[in-house]
């Protein structure tokens, strides 16, 4: 396994019109401008493409393989630079926290999600190399998130595309450069398109226990009249969300919070699967990211699922979160990384992972 060549991104490099980088087994990465001025990569193998924001929260804004779209229906058709979370909310992966995450209270200060989700990267690199599994393409990058007297950190995230491949490693470092211990959120918010009666199969024990329902309504939600006795129902049998059924009223949204189980390995697994045997999914480590989070929204402007989220506590805020003792320490001048894989599979993939799955479940 050689080392990657890595090639810097400057801003000066994009355009409107966009304009190939690399070309090489089967991959290629190209630059352009959005219409609203956002940089952005993209990645393309032979059996579909991600779009990257290397500047502006290293978010993969769009995924798309097998011929059709995994990322959530949105009001946006573009990102635009800002760092305002919902003023630019359509992507299919973005990071959230690190010195806070999820709804703030009244009690917080920080905004929705926390620093990350559209922070400005100082640097972005586009890295291409080999592996054993194959030739691949990555998007990388640095931000340094310096407050004097309060943080100081550096977050590192990693989106790769292998040649001949829809599934996609996505991990981010954060590393603390402060002489003292550093307070860490962190979720990410990956955001699928739901498929009208796809099923979601899980390595966790669908029951009240394992699978438990958000009964606080943030502050930013207003739900319709209704939906406090829709996740009654939900709260009694969980297995109801499963399926997709279209009448289902997840409307605003639905959260539920998921206790996994894993295999050998350490991961824990989850997929949408579709009516024709294809599938979307996501893998995730719970020892470092210790809860799943799972989040449906299904309205006439946004039609969304996050399979999963995977995260370091619940997203009720930092002062919520802190108060549960969901606060993650790290360690003055350690880091830590958060992996995940996330992408498509064919019907033949499906069928292996749902085995996987069925093959945790079964102990």
């Amino acid at each position: 396994m050689s080392k990657p060549i890595a090639i810097e991104l400057r801003k000066g490099f994009f355009t409107d019109t966009e304009k190939m980088l690399v070309e090489t087994d089967g991959l290629s990465a190209s630059l352009f401008l959005f219409g609203s001025g956002v940089h952005a990569v993209r990645l393309k193998n032979e059996l579909g493409e991600i779009v990257v924001l290397p500047f502006q929260g290293q978010q993969v804004w769009d995924a798309r393989f097998f011929g059709r779209s995994l990322t959530m229906k949105s009001m946006f058709s573009q990102p635009y630079p800002t760092q305002t979370y919902l003023n630019t909310y359509g992507g299919f992966a973005i990071h959230c926290g690190a010195t806070a995450m999820g709804v703030p209270t009244a009690a917080d200060s920080h905004p929705l999600h926390g620093e990350l989700p559209n922070a400005p990267y100082q640097t972005a690199q586009l890295l291409v190399g080999q592996d054993e599994r194959g030739p691949y393409l990555t998007v990388t990058g640095t931000y340094q998130y310096t407050v004097a007297f309060n943080h100081n950190y550096v977050a590192r995230p990693l989106v790769k595309l292998y040649a001949n491949s829809s599934r996609l490693p996505l991990s981010l470092t954060v590393e603390n450069l402060k002489n003292t211990d550093m307070e860490l959120m962190y979720l990410a918010h990956v955001n699928f398109r739901p498929v009208d009666n796809g099923r979601l199969v899980y390595s966790a024990p669908c029951d009240s226990e394992h699978v438990r329902v958000r009964s606080s309504i943030p502050s930013h939600i207003k739900p319709a009249a209704g939906y406090a006795e829709f996740l009654a129902e939900l709260e009694a049998d969980p297995e109801k969300h499963n399926v997709l059924a279209p009448g289902l009223a997840f409307d605003p949204e639905v959260v539920l919070f998921v206790d996994y189980q894993t295999d050998a390995a350490g991961w824990a697994h989850s997929m949408q699967l579709h009516p024709d045997g294809s599938a979307d999914f996501i893998s995730h480590r719970p020892d470092t990211l210790t809860h799943g989070v799972r989040w449906i929204s299904r309205t006439p402007d946004q039609d969304c699922l996050g399979i999963i989220l995977p995260a370091t506590a619940e997203p009720e805020g930092y002062s919520a979160e802190k108060a549960k003792g969901n606060i993650k320490i790290l360690p003055a001048k350690s880091s830590i990384t958060f992996e995940m894989e996330v992408g498509a599979l064919s019907p033949a993939e499906a069928q292996t992972f749902g085995e996987k799955i069925a093959a945790i479940l079964a102990g």
